[in-house]
């Protein structure tokens, strides 16, 4: 089995360290990563070439539609918690890879959540 994840996107805070009583402390930040599609027009163009996604800013075929979602990253490691929380910042573009983090919590006001998150 593997669960392995890479996101290339920008730091929507700066890093927050936090320590609970007891266990190691933990360097948090949010991630955003943005899906750009075309819709519209088909996605053929006269000559009959698939345009690649990455081209659709250099022509004018239909209407680009874009997603951005969240990431909250977690790093645990000593050596690189600490540089993570010393040196990135807040619109930095940056690559994380880690593992993917299924939880639960219970919040302030004792309702249970279910929290997403990426171990790098």
């Amino acid at each position: 089995a593997m669960n392995r994840v890479q996101l290339l996107g920008r730091v929507g805070q700066d890093p927050i360290m936090r320590q609970v009583e007891g266990k190691n402390p933990v360097t948090i930040f949010s991630l955003a990563t943005n899906e750009m599609w075309r819709t519209g027009e088909s996605e053929l163009n006269q000559g009959g070439e698939i345009w690649h996604p990455t081209l659709l800013f250099l022509c004018n075929l239909g209407d680009i539609s874009q997603k951005t979602t969240w990431h909250r990253i977690s790093v645990f490691r000593p050596g690189l918690r600490d540089v993570t929380y010393q040196y990135v910042k807040k619109g930095s573009r940056i690559f994380v890879e880690g593992k993917i983090d299924y939880g639960e919590y219970t919040d302030k006001n004792n309702v249970r959540r279910q929290a997403t998150t990426i171990i790098a």
